[in-house]
C-alpha cells in the first residue's frame, strides 16, 4: 500500500496493490498498518458505510458536514471511474480554499482520507460508477451542507465532454465566498478538535 500526503493539510491518498488473474482482481482499499504509518493512528471508529451509483456526467458535491459534529470520511471507487475533488473549507486552515483532484476507479482502487471540514465532490466519468464512503458519523440531513463545485473562484478542473447533472441542492449551493460570508464554513481549530476526539 502506497500512502501519500496531499496538498490539503491532513488529507491522504492510498493506493493498494491490486492482484489480477483470469478470474478478476482482489485488493484491500483500506489497510490499517499503512494508514497508521501515514496518519499516526488507525482509522476512526466506523459509524456508517454508504455508497452511491452515478451515471456518466453526474456531479456530486462539494459536500461537507456542520462542525460540530463534523464527519471524517474514507472514500474509494470499486467500480467505474470518477474524477474526485477535495476542497479545504476550514476557515483558518493553512490550506483554506485549496483543492486537490484525483481519479479514482475500480482498476487501481485508490482511496482518500478526508479530514473533518474538508469538502468532497466528484464527477462520474462512466455509467454506474460507484463511490463507497466509510464515515465517522451517520448521515443527518440537517447537518449536511454544500458549496458549488462550479464556483469560478475555486476553479475546479472539470473535464470537457460531459453533460453535467446535479441535484437541486448542489445547483443551489453557494460559492465559497458566499458560504464564508454567511458563516456556514467550519473553523479549522474546531475541526481539528472534533477530529482528535474521534479516537478518544
Amino acid at each position: 500500500m502506497q500512502a501519500r500526503k496531499l496538498g490539503i493539510e491532513g488529507a491522504l491518498a492510498f493506493t493498494p496493490p491490486v492482484y489480477r488473474d483470469d478470474r478478476g482482481l482482489f485488493t484491500s482499499p483500506y489497510q490499517d498498518a499503512p494508514f497508521t504509518g501515514a496518519r499516526g493512528t488507525s482509522l476512526f471508529p466506523v459509524r456508517d458505510i454508504s455508497h452511491n451509483l452515478s451515471a456518466r456526467g453526474v456531479l456530486r458535491g462539494i459536500h461537507y458536514t456542520t462542525t460540530p459534529p463534523g464527519r471524517a470520511k474514507y472514500v474509494y471507487c470499486p467500480y467505474g471511474r470518477v474524477h474526485d475533488y477535495l476542497v479545504d473549507l476550514r476557515v483558518g486552515s493553512p490550506t483554506f480554499g485549496r483543492w486537490e483532484a484525483a481519479e479514482l476507479g475500480g482498476d487501481d482502487c485508490r482511496a482518500l482520507y478526508i479530514p473533518v471540514g474538508v469538502g468532497h465532490a466528484f464527477l462520474s466519468l462512466e455509467d454506474d460508477s460507484m463511490v463507497v464512503y466509510v464515515m465517522s458519523h451517520g448521515y443527518v440531513p440537517e447537518n449536511e451542507l454544500a458549496v458549488s463545485p462550479l464556483d469560478p473562484e475555486l476553479g475546479l478542473p472539470l473535464p470537457d465532454g460531459y453533460d453535467l447533472a446535479q441535484s437541486e441542492r448542489d445547483t443551489a449551493a453557494p460559492t465559497l465566498a458566499e458560504a464564508l460570508a454567511q458563516g456556514l464554513l467550519p473553523a479549522y481549530d474546531t475541526c481539528r478538535k472534533v477530529e482528535a476526539e474521534l479516537w478518544q
